[in-house]
């Protein structure tokens, strides 16, 4: 009976580890939204990390989170450090490109609790008196990653919080 069960979990666990290693090597998630007001109100809430805070969906989950800001002001440049909770970790961005008023480029170092490497893009297009604000995450998907992806996609996890995070940025910027 003992022998069954273990062959059982042991045949669960290959399932689950070969459905791991089947996962994509790179994970992209994308949400947007419609913001009536133009590009170069919006562009500031993204390009200075310092009114991210009043937008992010993270800056709520840990209200003793540490914040470091370093390097230029805003724009290309720009470093924000964070170091908190276990909801969100620590890690650190970095702005490496810019189109002011249409496009930031940001690279995403997560430190804790795992290790990861990412971009992010935000871009603003113009339509009428309204922008459309698309943000997009992306990545190299670590075995870890590909192990959760077997349960919960990268875009199931991080979707929602870029939904919450963005309809913040839009109560913002349409005040």
């Amino acid at each position: 009976m003992l022998k069954k069960i273990a062959i059982g979990i042991t045949a669960i666990i290959l399932i689950i580890l070969g459905l791991a290693l089947a996962q994509p090597d790179n994970f992209t998630v994308t949400r947007s939204t419609t913001i009536k007001a133009a590009p170069e109100k919006i562009y500031p809430l993204i390009s200075d990390f310092h009114n991210w805070k009043a937008w992010s969906p993270w800056e709520q989950l840990d209200p003793n989170m540490v914040r470091t800001f370093s390097g230029a002001p805003s724009g290309v440049g720009a470093v924000y450090g964070w170091e908190g909770n276990d909801q969100v970790g620590a890690g650190r961005m970095e702005i490496t490109s810019a189109s002011v008023p249409t496009r930031i480029g940001i690279k995403l170092d997560f430190l804790k609790p795992f290790d990861s490497h990412n971009t992010t893009t935000f871009t603003l297009e113009p339509k009428g008196d309204s922008t459309t604000v698309v943000w997009t995450m992306s990545g190299p998907s670590a075995f870890i990653t590909k192990l959760m992806g077997v349960f919960v996609s990268m875009d199931k996890m991080v979707g929602p919080d870029f939904e919450k995070g963005l309809a913040s940025m839009k109560a913002l910027a349409e005040k």
